[in-house]
């Protein structure tokens, strides 16, 4: 059973209201359920067959009773199997285009037919509501359970399934999906992301045409890495920032997924989304419950920038680990060092933290194994004892250390992962994910350990609860994983190997559920290679992400740009390096956007470049509560025009931050024009200051620098950013 699914249960006496009816009948054999949000509804509808349907995913109605009336509007071609719509389609019986969920029974018989049984709405606070509907099938005892958690403020649907049998054996799931969406519109727009190692987040925008378009993934690990479960579907035609109708759409889980998207022949979209059934049969023992992962969607009317706003407000107030709290800025010492570190070498750069005004220093890979040391990446993996040579006194020596210079220490991990040459694959080859005729195929010189394994989860538990054993004042654990898998087979799970890519990411949630029930608050970064591995179902245990390896900031500008639709600045970790051209401060400042964190060599900086990065310093924590919680404007897309340009705006429109980069340095670029401004007071006057300037540099803004809110948002502000001036932020302040 999901640690979600739990949850809701544990939370039952948070009940507040319980119907067992319909939320409203057309007529006496038809039972309509709304499920409403601020501004959003999603209806069901079980006909007079017990059919349940999908009938209507939009901006809701005021009158919830006219929901009966959508069905009569529309006079389209025959649904001659009366399931195009509907709301879990299965397989096998009438249906006619894709499935969300297809089993073999346990008398062999493929066919699956679906029927409403009831119903039920669970009030979990003022703001959360669980939605359940039952459905079975008449012939065989089997039983479809639909949740749908609804965040009334936030305009946010998290849909998932349960479903379980009570047949005379064992039954095999071939597909289950998530969610099963439906769409009415004149045409459909898919944006979707795609990359590879240091090219995370490339978007791709396309006009969906008849038949079925599928992002899917089968990497079992850094699941992410060519291909993200995120993705927006514009209604009519492409949605703008602030225009249009798009729906956005992200599955919770950190394995294998399928999305396929099926214009029917009746010009209606489906929309079929959860885990990917690619080699991955499921036996279900009767009694048995599988729980599908949550597919989350929000529904905009306002274009883009309204739909992402709603999103960065629901994780930050729900899924992301303490998305309303603090985060640590730091100095990590992976690119000044790389594995060539030793105690000496590491006591300087913990004096340079200190000396930077940052709060935590970071020990990167290479700091482990002794037999066969971690001096490169083709060995160590899975030793994970401090290297006597390099740490002669451990990782409680540096911890102190640290702690003697003011500062905090984190320490990078990758747990899963194991190197042929250490103790651990010669000790425990039957822990390691390889085919035993095969040769063994590697990425990035390593293999991944087995954890649909308990003992391989109990390991994995154990190489975090030692570090912080030994060190418990220890602050921070950098989360990476670096390769996918190949060869796929499990000693674990021996003739069940069809569900080993389920419940590889199973146990890596259970070992995670244990790691935050002992340090519930201790800062994880989430890292896969970069972005292989960004997602919710993951990003409820970390309280931040590595958007890529990619640093070089011009690159970066982009890359946090397209990961900002679906993740708020809190999540983001941006580090200062030395990668690309660009001054120190035009890396800094796109560093700024996010979580602000560096991994240069501050003892080689320049004097005024070395004051520049700490005045910046303090300047973004006085800033910081308003970049991680405020709202997010996307003024100027740096995919159409020469720059970039956006803005957090807090809650009280009281105090806002713009940042404005140059992405384009031929002659003569620059902000010719103003920029309208997103999300101030009309009726307040502002104060504009340039901050972030370089030491012994002048602002360029004129002294008259106080405009009102109508003025800033219907004419705006030019930054003048120029080739001289590539990258400005601006402070702005109400005046009382």
């Amino acid at each position: 059973m999901s640690r979600i699914f739990k949850s809701i249960l544990s939370q039952s006496f948070f009940i507040l209201s319980l119907t067992v009816a319909s939320a409203g009948q057309s007529r006496a054999q038809t039972i309509t359920i709304p499920i409403e949000t601020a501004h959003n509804a999603v209806v069901l509808q079980a006909d007079e067959n017990k059919n349940l349907k999908n009938i209507f995913l939009g901006k809701k109605l005021s009158d919830a009773h006219e929901y009966d009336f959508i069905k009569g509007v529309y006079k389209q071609a025959e649904d001659y199997s009366g399931l195009l719509n509907s709301a879990y389609t299965p397989s096998g019986s009438r249906n006619l285009v894709e499935p969300a969920i297809s089993v073999i029974h346990a008398d062999g018989n493929m066919s699956l037919d679906l029927r409403y049984v009831s119903h039920k709405s669970i009030h979990l606070n003022d703001n959360v509501s669980l939605f359940t509907v039952l459905l079975k099938d008449p012939v065989y005892n089997f039983e479809v359970t639909l949740y749908y958690k609804s965040y009334y403020k936030e305009d946010v649907i998290e849909q998932w399934n349960v479903i379980k049998h009570h047949e005379k054996d064992n039954i095999t799931l071939q597909k289950f999906a998530s969610a099963n969406l439906y769409l009415k519109a004149q045409s459909y727009w898919l944006t979707q992301f795609h990359g590879d190692w240091a090219k995370e987040m490339q978007p791709e925008e396309s006009r969906l045409t008849h038949g079925i378009k599928t992002l899917d993934t089968k990497l079992g690990t850094r699941a992410n890495l060519f291909m993200p479960s995120v993705f927006m579907i514009s209604l009519d035609k492409p949605a703008s920032e602030d225009e249009g109708n798009i729906l956005y759409g992200a599955l919770e889980w950190s394995g294998n997924f399928k999305i396929d998207f099926e214009l029917d022949f009746q010009d209606n979209l489906r929309i079929i989304a959860g885990m990917n059934n690619y080699a991955s049969p499921y036996i279900l023992k009767p009694g048995e419950e599988f729980a599908t992962p949550p597919f989350l969607y929000t529904f905009s009317d306002k274009g883009k920038g309204d739909a992402s706003r709603k999103l960065q407000s629901w994780a930050r107030n729900y899924k992301l680990l303490d998305g309303k709290g603090n985060r640590l800025t730091l100095l990590n010492n992976w690119e000044s060092t790389f594995f060539d570190f030793n105690e000496k070498k590491l006591g300087e750069l913990l004096k340079d933290t200190k000396k930077l005004g940052v709060d935590l220093f970071l020990l990167d890979d290479g700091w482990f194994g002794n037999k066969n040391p971690r001096n490169d990446d083709h060995a160590g993996l899975g030793d994970w004892q401090e290297n006597r040579k390099k740490l002669p006194n451990g990782i409680t020596s540096l911890v102190k250390e640290a702690d003697a210079n003011g500062v905090k220490f984190g320490i990078w991990i990758e747990p899963e992962m194991v190197n042929p040459k250490s103790d651990l694959y010669t000790k425990h080859p039957d822990w390691v994910v390889k085919q035993p005729n095969r040769a063994e195929y590697y990425f990035r010189n390593q293999l991944v350990l087995d954890l649909s394994n308990p003992k391989v989860q109990d390991f994995v538990y154990d190489i975090v609860d030692s570090l912080f054993i030994k060190a418990p004042s220890l602050a921070y654990i950098k989360w990476d994983c670096n390769a996918v898998i190949y060869n796929a087979y499990s000693v674990h799970l021996k003739n069940n190997q069809s569900q080993f890519y389920v419940e590889y990411v199973r146990g890596l949630y259970k070992v995670l559920e244990r790691i935050r029930a002992k340090y519930p608050t201790v800062p994880l970064m989430l890292c896969s290679g970069g972005g292989g591995r960004v997602d919710y179902g993951a990003l409820q245990y970390f309280t931040e992400f590595w958007p890529s390896d990619n640093t070089d900031p011009l690159e970066r500008i982009f890359i946090q740009w397209d990961y900002s639709y679906f993740y708020p600045s809190i999540a983001s970790s941006n580090h200062v390096t030395d990668w690309g051209k660009q001054p120190i401060k035009f890396r800094t400042d796109v560093a700024m956007m996010g979580k602000l964190g560096f991994d240069i060599v501050v003892s080689e900086l320049k004097a005024n470049d070395l004051k520049f990065c700490q005045d910046a310093v303090k300047a973004y924590d006085t800033l910081k509560q308003v970049i991680w919680q405020g709202d997010q404007y996307r003024l100027v897309n740096p995919h159409e025009q020469n720059m970039a340009s956006l803005m957090y705006v807090d809650s009280t429109q009281s105090t806002a931050v713009m940042f404005n980069y140059l992405v384009n340095y031929r002659y003569g670029e620059s902000s010719k024009t103003p920029i309208q401004l997103k999300g101030l007071n009309k009726n307040k006057k502002y104060l504009l200051e340039e901050i972030n300037l370089y030491p012994d540099t002048k602002s360029a803004l004129k002294n008259e620098r106080i405009f009102s809110g109508d003025f800033l948002m219907n004419i705006g502000f030019n930054p003048e950013v120029n080739t001289n001036r590539t990258s400005v932020i601006v402070k702005i302040t109400d005046i009382k």
